[in-house]
């Protein structure tokens, strides 16, 4: 009645993945949200390949954790800058 290793380590992402999403809302800093954000989107990428779905784990690796990374922190900087002004 053990757990195999893939169950164990199945069971540690999804207890970071509700680690990250709990942190994403209760961090100050929008940097570090968005570091949180894309922490969360590596998690899912390696939960889909061990779910072996490769083609979501491809998806959600160049949308989630790279395309959408990049669009927040694109715009955090803009944030910033209006910051300033």
């Amino acid at each position: 009645m053990g757990f195999t290793l893939t169950e164990a380590v199945k069971i540690v992402l999804l207890i970071l993945m509700i680690a990250c999403a709990v942190s994403v809302n209760l961090t100050k800093s929008l940097l570090q949200a968005v570091i949180v954000f894309m922490t969360y989107s590596a998690l899912m990428c390696v939960i889909w390949i061990l779910m072996e779905s490769p083609d979501l784990a491809i998806t959600e690796a160049a949308v989630g954790a790279g395309v959408s990374s990049v669009l927040f922190l694109a715009a955090l900087r803009r944030i910033m800058e209006k910051d300033r002004d």
